[in-house]
Formats: C-alpha cells, structure tokens, sequence
C-alpha cells in the first residue's frame, strides 16, 4: 500500500515511528513532514499529503499535529479527501467502515505513541462497509 504521512512539530516523533512501522509491513511511505520539532505551519505539510490522497496518487494518508484539528480542517479542504480525527481504535475503525475515510488525522498530544500506532494498523487494514454508508458519502462533497 502507498501512503503519505505529513505533520507538524507536535507530531515529529510519532511520524518517525509510524514510518518505521508501515515500512516494516511492506507499506511503501512517502513523508511530506518536518523531521523537527522546531515551530512550523501545519498546512505546509498536510496539504501536500491531502492532494496526494486526492489525486489517487497514494492509498492513504496519515496526518498528525498536536490537537489533530488543524491537520484535519486542511486536509478536508480537498475535495477528494474525507480526512477523520480520530482518538482510539474504535473511532479509527468506523472511520474506514462507515465513512471511508482515507486520511487518518492524529492528535498526538492527547493520544499515546501505542495508541496512535493501534489506530494506525486499524485505519489501514479495516475495509469501507460501502452499502447503506456509499449513498451518504455521495452526499459529502455537495455544497449547494
């Protein structure tokens, strides 16, 4: 699987580690990231994840700041992007099922590294449900 992982300098470390793990899976990663933990604008590197996600050029993508809002505001500015805020496995799993969400957004000031790890594994092994769920995500981009 391809997938791109951006974030800001509250989620340095937990990009580092995450792209340990999916490369150890076999997942192919590519990091739109600061590898600092120097101040810096979220958008600057969220957006180049979301347009990737949105242009189908990856499967996925991970995104990560310290609260998880502001990567995920961004990255839902993109049309082809149903990024979801997730906290735990659970959130992460429906997010997939239900929402087919394609960008897991990460708050790693108020998850744990396991966890975020968890959530990760989570988000990218879990399929969309489609049925019932497809005609409301239809619905999604229409903004008249």
């Amino acid at each position: 699987m391809k997938i791109a992982i951006g974030n800001d300098h509250a989620g340095t470390e937990y990009k580092n580690e995450l792209i340990v793990l999916l490369k150890s899976l076999g997942h192919t990663v590519t990091n739109h990231g600061t590898d600092t933990n120097d101040s810096m604008d979220y958008p600057d590197t969220i957006h180049p994840v979301a347009k990737q996600v949105d242009k189908q050029q990856v499967d996925l993508g991970i995104i990560i700041c310290g609260s998880g809002n502001g990567a995920n505001m961004t990255a839902n500015k993109h049309t082809g992007v149903r990024s979801a805020l997730c906290w735990n496995e659970e959130i992460a799993s429906l997010a997939r099922k239900h929402n087919n969400a394609n960008i897991l957004s990460i708050p790693a000031r108020f998850v744990s590294l396991e966890e975020a790890k968890k959530m990760t594994l989570t988000f990218i092994e879990t399929p969309f449900e489609g049925g019932r769920h497809q005609k409301r995500i239809d619905k999604i981009p229409n903004c008249s």
